[in-house]
């Protein structure tokens, strides 16, 4: 019985890859279009958060993902292409790709922004291309609005994640993986 659910659980993980991978082609976006949302969501997310700006200008560089698309019914996908900006201009883009399996139902869109603190961050996102989430440098997850109690010492993580512009509606209880990869535009 138990290797049944393993072997449902598993193949709804590679089903949900699937499905990722191949409408990934369909809805990439070009450098010009990735820049443009980015640039949107910085400005609305400094306008929610301003100590967000503040972040910003302490970390190495910072990883924007304007739009992550969430869908999911029992087994789910995600997908959504970023940037990542150095000192204000962009010097790389990404996607972020997911799958879940477990009680799950909804359709979600949000953003996020990864604030790489370190050198050390920096290069692991460099040297791999990518990265899981979960493994490689420590992560510290804020909500909008915890920027606000920053200090020096208070900074003590490699990476920062803030979450943004949440709409729709997900709920549920799962297993997910997520990968951060560089992309080519």
């Amino acid at each position: 019985m138990l290797n049944t659910r393993l072997g449902a659980g598993l193949l709804a993980f590679v089903l949900a890859i699937g499905l990722t991978t191949t409408t990934r082609a369909a809805i990439a976006a070009s450098a010009a279009e990735i820049n443009r949302s980015v640039d949107k969501a910085q400005q609305d997310l400094y306008a929610k958060d301003p100590k967000a700006k503040d972040l910003t200008a302490r970390a190495k560089a910072v990883l924007v993902f304007p739009s992550i698309y969430k869908a999911g019914f029992m087994f789910g996908a995600q997908y959504g292409d970023g940037a990542l900006r150095q000192h204000g201009k962009t010097i790389g883009y990404y996607n972020s790709v997911a799958a879940s399996y477990g009680l799950q139902a909804g359709v979600q869109v949000f953003g996020y922004a990864l604030f790489f603190m370190t050198d050390s961050a920096l290069a692991y996102l460099n040297k791999s291309g990518g990265f899981e989430l979960g493994t490689g440098p420590s992560i510290a997850v804020l909500d909008t609005g915890a920027a606000t109690a920053f200090t020096s010492t208070t900074l003590q993580s490699d990476m920062f994640a803030i979450f943004f512009d949440q709409k729709g509606l997900m709920a549920g209880l799962g297993i997910q993986g997520s990968k951060i990869s560089k992309i080519n535009k």
